[in-house]
C-alpha cells in the first residue's frame, strides 16, 4: 500500500437461483448509481476484513470470501488514486434470509440480476471489468470454492531465551498480539476447521481463532518441525484429508514444513508445480497463504493462491 492512495475492498456477491447465476448490485441513494458493494478500509483493518464488513453493512448479508477477482484503480475528484480489491462472495440462502436490510440514506435498493444485465447495468467501467473477471471463473466452473490456508506460527521466544525443549517454546509478547490480529482475516475466509502442529507455539497461534469460532483445535505431530527434522512428518495425510473434506480449513505449521504442505496441495489437486509454490510457502511468522480449490472438483487444480503478510 502507498501512503497517498485510498484503499477499499468489496465483493461480487453471487447466488444460484433455479440453476441460474445471479449477481447482487446496489443502488446508492446519494450518487444515484448502480455499483458493487464496497467501502474504505478502516484503521487497523486488513482488506479482507473490510470486504466482509462492507458487504454486510451495505447489504445485510454475511459472507465468506472466495476467489480474488480483481483490483480496480481510478482517480477521485480531488486527484487521489483509489484502489479497490474485490473477492467473489457466495450469498447462502440462510444468509439472505437473515439479512435485515432496509433502504437507507446510503443504499436505496438491492437488486439480483443476471450476469448479462450486470454488464450493461453497472454505472462504472471499472465495475464492469471486475464482473468480467468474475465471470471467467464462473465460465471455468470454479466459482464454488473452499480455502485451505497454510499458516506459519506467530513469533515465538528464541531458542536462546527458552530453557525447555523446542516444541514447548511459547509465543513472545509480539507473537501473542499477532495471534489475536490474524483472527479477523482468517474468519473472513470462513474457516471452520483448525489443524495445528502439536508444538506450543503453533497451538497458541490458533487458540484465539479457536475461541472466536467456538471450534476445537486438532493437533498432530504430522505437521511438527520435530517430526520433519526426523523425517517422520506426514503433510500428505493431513492435506489429503482436508481436500477430501472440502471445508474451509487452516493448517498451522512451521517454516521448514510449509513447502511440503504447499507441494502436497499441488499434488493432491493435480496442479503443475512451479515457482509460485516457493513464494506461497516462504512466509514470515504469522503470515499465511490462502489456497482456493474447487468445491465441486478439487482435482481440477488450484484455482488461486493469495499470500498475506503478517500483522504489523
Amino acid at each position: 500500500m502507498t501512503a497517498t492512495a485510498v484503499y477499499a475492498a468489496g465483493g461480487v456477491v453471487w447466488r444460484v437461483v433455479e440453476g441460474k447465476l445471479r449477481i447482487l448490485l446496489i443502488h446508492r441513494t446519494q450518487y444515484r448509481d448502480v455499483t458493487l458493494p464496497k467501502g474504505k478500509v478502516d484503521p487497523g483493518e486488513t482488506l479482507v476484513e473490510t470486504a466482509v464488513r462492507e458487504i454486510f453493512e451495505e447489504t445485510g448479508i454475511r459472507v465468506s470470501l472466495g476467489l480474488p477477482v480483481g483490483v480496480s484503480r481510478y482517480t477521485m475528484p480531488k486527484g487521489r488514486e483509489k484502489v479497490v480489491h474485490y473477492w467473489a462472495a457466495e450469498a447462502t440462502e440462510d444468509a439472505i434470509r437473515a439479512s435485515a436490510f432496509v433502504p437507507n440514506k446510503e443504499i436505496a435498493a438491492l437488486e439480483w440480476v443476471s450476469p448479462k444485465k450486470a454488464l450493461t447495468y453497472l454505472s462504472y467501467p471499472v465495475d464492469v471489468e471486475i464482473v468480467e473477471s468474475f465471470l471467467t471463473f464462473a465460465d471455468d466452473g470454479v466459482l464454488e470454492t473452499f480455502p485451505i490456508i497454510a499458516l506459519r506460527h506467530a513469533k515465538a521466544l528464541s531458542r536462546g531465551e527458552w530453557d525447555g525443549s523446542d516444541a514447548t517454546r511459547p509465543l513472545s509478547e509480539r507473537g501473542a498480539r499477532q495471534a489475536k490480529a490474524i483472527v479477523g482475516p482468517l474468519r473472513a475466509y470462513g474457516v471452520r476447521r483448525i489443524v495445528s502442529s502439536d508444538a506450543v507455539r503453533c497451538v497458541s497461534t490458533v487458540k484465539p481463532l479457536s475461541k472466536a469460532l467456538g471450534r476445537s483445535i486438532r493437533t498432530t505431530p504430522d505437521l511438527s518441525q520435530d517430526a520433519w527434522e526426523e523425517g517422520a512428518s506426514d503433510a500428505r495425510a493431513v492435506v489429503g484429508k482436508r481436500v477430501r473434506a472440502r471445508k474451509p480449513a487452516v493448517l498451522c505449521s512451521h517454516g521448514p514444513v510449509l513447502p511440503e504442505i504447499l507441494s502436497e496441495l499441488a499434488l493432491a489437486t493435480g496442479t503443475l508445480k512451479g515457482s509460485y509454490l516457493g513464494s506461497a510457502s516462504s512466509l514470515e511468522v504469522a503470515g499465511f497463504s490462502v489456497v482456493h480449490l474447487s468445491r465441486t472438483n478439487p482435482g481440477s487444480g488450484i484455482a488461486a493462491i493469495e499470500t498475506m503478510l503478517p500483522p504489523v
